[in-house]
């Protein structure tokens, strides 16, 4: 789970190594994020000659926690690390190649377009 203040890494080639969660969006003052949620993080690590630099605001979805997905034949998946993938405001990934597994649940979530660039799917 994510929540405000929490590092996570950057699962895509934006040019972001690392983001800070500073809002989860949803509905009402939602705590935690989990896997295929939205949130608002600053770029606190970046690539140089990038397009995005340090201190920007996007937005991202996370697509891996160390918390356990329960899903409802029973299976329980969690990953080694907190991982997002920076997308513009239509939820189209920013970055052309995304990095590791990501969950299954991102394509109930309509985040097809970041399933299928990613190189396995669990």
């Amino acid at each position: 789970m994510i929540q405000t203040q929490s590092y996570s890494n950057v699962a895509d080639n934006s040019g972001a190594r690392k983001l800070m969660c500073i809002r989860v969006l949803g509905t009402g003052n939602r705590r935690y994020a989990s896997t295929g949620d939205v949130i608002i993080a600053v770029v606190k690590e970046a690539v140089p000659n990038m397009s995005l630099k340090r201190s920007e605001v996007v937005r991202a979805v996370v697509v891996r926690t160390r918390k356990g997905i329960k899903r409802c034949n029973g299976m329980a998946v969690e990953f080694d690390d907190d991982a997002a993938v920076v997308v513009n405001q239509e939820g189209s990934p920013r970055g052309t190649r995304i990095f590791g597994p990501v969950a299954r649940e991102l394509r109930d979530c309509n985040f097809t377009k970041v399933v299928s660039l990613a190189p396995e799917v669990l």
